[in-house]
C-alpha cells in the first residue's frame, strides 16, 4: 500500500480549500445554533428554578434558608443576564460578507460587486469569533447555575435540619 501523497495538483488545491471553508462554514454555523438552543434550555431552567424559589420565599422558613435561598436567585439572576447576552445579536458588518454589511450598501450594483469575491474565510473568521464568545458565555453561566444549585441544596438541608431540631 502507498502512502499518502502531500501533493497535490493546482486545481485539487483550489477545490480542497473550496470544501475546507464550506464544511468549516457549515461547522461553526451549526455551533452557533447548538449554543443558542443550549442558552434557550438554560433560560427556561434558570426561570423556573427563580420562580420557584421566589415562590417559597413567603414561607416562614429559618433564616440560612432564606439566606441560601436568596443568594441562589442573585446566582441565577447573574446567569440569566450573561445567557441572554449569549443571544444577544451580533449586528456588525465588519467582515464584508453578512447582511450588516449588506444593509449599508448603496445600491444594488454595489451588492453585486461585493458578491463577485469570494469572502467565505472574512464570513468564517467572524463566525468563529462569534461562536467563542457564546460558547464563553454559556460555559460561565452554566457554572453559575451550578452553583445556584449547590446554594439551593444548602437551602433544602437548612429547611431539613431545622425540622429534624
Amino acid at each position: 500500500m502507498n502512502p499518502p501523497s502531500t501533493t497535490t495538483e493546482p486545481g485539487t488545491q483550489h477545490s480542497l480549500v473550496d470544501q475546507n471553508l464550506k464544511d468549516a462554514l457549515a461547522t461553526v454555523t451549526s455551533e452557533i445554533g447548538r449554543t443558542d438552543n443550549k442558552t434557550s434550555f438554560l433560560l427556561a431552567f434558570n426561570g423556573a428554578v427563580i420562580a420557584g424559589l421566589v415562590g417559597a420565599a413567603d414561607r416562614d422558613l429559618p433564616l440560612l434558608c432564606l439566606i441560601a435561598g436568596g443568594l441562589a436567585v442573585l446566582v441565577l439572576a447573574a446567569s440569566t443576564i450573561l445567557l441572554l447576552l449569549v443571544v444577544l445579536p451580533r449586528l456588525h458588518g465588519a467582515d464584508r460578507a453578512s447582511f450588516p454589511h449588506w444593509a449599508t450598501c448603496d445600491d444594488t450594483q454595489q451588492i453585486l460587486a461585493e458578491m463577485s469575491d469570494d469572502h467565505r474565510a472574512d464570513r468564517l473568521r467572524v463566525l468563529s469569533q462569534i461562536a467563542l464568545s457564546k460558547f464563553q458565555g454559556l460555559r460561565h453561566a452554566i457554572r453559575l447555575s451550578l452553583g445556584a444549585v449547590l446554594l439551593v441544596v444548602l437551602a433544602v438541608l437548612a429547611l431539613i435540619v431545622t425540622a429534624l431540631a
